[in-house]
């Protein structure tokens, strides 16, 4: 069951190519940490401007290098159906724990598309499947009565990473869906209110640059301890907010450049963050790790 803290790993450029040993050190620094899981070549690891070999290899890098010391779940959503289901088995051969399926963007599909859309990636794999909904990119919303549908239908479909912003829909989904269906939290700043209606944890960009913060926080909440869940989403909040100032990751690749750990290098259409934003993101980090 997909549950806890799960890492949505950036991937590290350099000179245009991905840096594996900037990649390995990550990963090895989430695990480290106690995370319970890592997503790779998803939205945060600019997945749409890898190449389909990069975004294997990629993979395949990932589930080696962790080595079943946590899971691995392997973005493989598209706006092409035929596409996704390639991906998806391709991530199954690979060895990976489970798919991370956005919703398909840019075609706006009904509801019944979007059920058919994923059922026919769920009969195409023995993989777990977490359904990605986050209609601010996508332009569509998978409906809670379309995710309740698909886990009838689909046994291998089984979680859901919520980013659409909203606690009511969280309320909503955990009343529609079975408890052993686990809801994970799309958004650093809302893991805290989805969790106290029924989230069981986070995709988590924060987390590239703060693990063991961001898996105390998840850990605190689930052992019972909301108000030390509390305080550290406090201390958190406006970390949370500007490393999302600009499209992520750029923000995220920024500070973990600052911090030595990787070039802060995107690739086209994002670019490098503008002065001001920069300036306000360093100011947030330096009071954030300013010692209390």
């Amino acid at each position: 069951m997909f549950r806890g803290t799960f890492t949505a790993l950036v991937t590290p450029f350099r000179e245009g190519a991905i840096d594996f040993v900037a990649l390995q050190n990550l990963i090895e620094s989430q695990i480290a940490a106690g995370i319970d899981g890592v997503v790779a070549v998803g939205t945060t690891g600019e997945s749409p401007t890898l190449t389909h070999d990069e975004r294997e290899e990629i993979i395949r890098f990932t589930i080696q290098n962790v080595n079943k010391r946590c899971l691995v779940l392997a973005g493989t959503g598209s706006y092409s159906t035929p596409d996704a289901i390639e991906a998806t088995r391709t991530a199954e051969r690979l060895g990976a724990d489970g798919a991370l399926v956005v919703a398909p963007y840019y075609n706006k599909p009904s509801q019944e598309g979007l059920f058919r859309h994923f059922q026919a990636i769920a009969k195409s794999t023995d993989l777990r499947v977490v359904l990605y909904n986050i209609p601010g990119r996508c332009g569509v919303d998978i409906n809670a009565e379309t995710v309740s549908r698909l886990a009838v239908a689909c046994p291998n479909i089984v979680s859901i990473k919520e980013a659409g912003g909203s606690v009511d829909r969280v309320s909503e989904l955990r009343a529609r869906l079975p408890e052993t269906f686990t809801i994970l939290s799309g958004d650093d700043g809302l893991t805290l209110p989805f969790m106290s209606v029924g989230a069981v944890g986070v995709v988590s960009v924060a987390s590239n640059l703060l693990p063991a913060e961001i898996c105390e926080l998840v850990q605190s909440f689930i052992n019972g301890d909301g108000k030390r869940a509390e305080r550290l989403h406090r201390k958190l909040y406006w970390l949370f907010k500007d490393l999302f100032i600009e499209p992520n990751p750029v923000p995220v690749k920024t500070a973990l450049a600052w911090h030595g750990l990787m070039s802060a290098e995107v690739r086209l259409p994002l670019c490098e963050m503008i002065t001001a934003n920069q300036e306000r993101l360093r100011k947030t980090l330096d009071e954030f790790e300013r010692p209390q």
